[in-house]
């Protein structure tokens, strides 16, 4: 049994299929099914099961694809302590953020990394949190920036900012220039949503159920900029988070941005990692970039700055 045996294994398992296993390990098909037969013939137990349509793995074949998961994982963590033994601030970084804040956060964190790491490869993937916080357990990301809370025992979790929401509404709407709205001011209003999946979705119902207000039905956006385009169509109104209406975004038409008053309703960013990391104490130092925000990039701009255009 090798190393390279078992990666097989683990692709067969997530692709479910030798062709598309083979691809994603840079063999042929023909050498990728040979060695995981080898491999069944070394353990003496089936793994596989080969049907005309698909692959389908046997129950012992299912767990001891996970535990080679975790084989390999642990691997990949000595290796870590390796290069970072060598050059702390080398080598690459996988990090892991949710659509509705990468966009707005990376222009403004990212040339900073850039200047305080020179040597680091900083590769970043864009999903959704159920997905970042998958690829983190399965070790294919170092690190996630993830609105809290996270439930994941095995996650530390370093708070980065706090990132107030604003009401987005089309110019004609009665509460577009109301001056410190009031989260009881949304009672009885409809709001337009993101689709399930998104923990903006989440964070949106959380603030509906203290306003009293409820989701606008029959439609649910994919993205942040389909919500913004809805509000600028005269269509509803919707939250949203501070980072998403600074520059570089460029305005939009008939969208205008009321505040609210007091602490309004927010979402908390963090950074999070497996505690059992070999790059934890990198990643603080990684952290402490995204904690260095300008604060003025997480404080909502004054109604009067946006009394025509909101930007978008």
């Amino acid at each position: 049994m090798n190393l390279r045996d078992l990666r097989y294994l683990v692709a067969l398992a997530e692709h479910r299929h030798f062709g598309r296993a083979a691809e994603a390990c840079f063999v042929s098909q023909p050498t990728l099914s040979m060695q995981i037969k080898k491999l069944e013939e070394e353990l003496g137990v089936a793994l596989v099961e080969r049907t005309p349509r698909k692959v389908l793995l046997t129950e012992v074949g299912r767990e001891i694809a996970e535990r080679a998961r975790e084989v390999l994982n642990e691997v990949e963590q000595i290796r870590a302590i390796a290069r970072r033994t060598r050059d702390p601030e080398s080598g690459t970084v996988r990090l892991g953020i949710f659509p509705t804040l990468g966009p707005y956060l990376l222009p403004h964190v990212v040339p900073e990394v850039r200047a305080r790491f020179p040597k680091l490869e900083l590769l970043l993937v864009e999903e959704k949190t159920e997905t970042v916080l998958r690829l983190l357990r399965e070790g294919k990301l170092d690190a996630g920036v993830l609105a809290l809370p996270i439930h994941e025992d095995s996650l530390h979790a370093e708070f980065l900012f706090e990132e107030p929401f604003l009401l987005a509404v089309p110019e004609s709407h009665p509460l577009a220039h109301r001056h410190g709205l009031k989260l009881a001011d949304l009672a009885d209003q409809s709001l337009l949503l993101l689709e399930d999946g998104h923990c903006l979705r989440d964070q949106a119902l959380e603030v509906c159920h203290l306003a009293g207000a409820s989701e606008k039905t029959g439609f649910r956006a994919t993205s942040l900029e389909t919500l913004r385009q809805m509000v600028a169509a005269n269509v509803g109104i919707t939250l949203l988070p501070t980072l998403a209406v600074k520059p570089p975004i460029a305005p939009t038409d008939n969208v205008q941005l009321v505040q609210f008053r007091g602490h309004p309703p927010s979402r908390r960013i963090a950074m999070v990692w497996r505690k059992s990391s070999a790059m934890a104490d990198f990643l603080k130092r990684l952290a402490a970039v995204f904690k260095a925000l300008p604060k003025e990039l997480l404080q909502p701009r004054p109604p009067a700055s946006a009394a025509r255009h909101a930007p978008g």
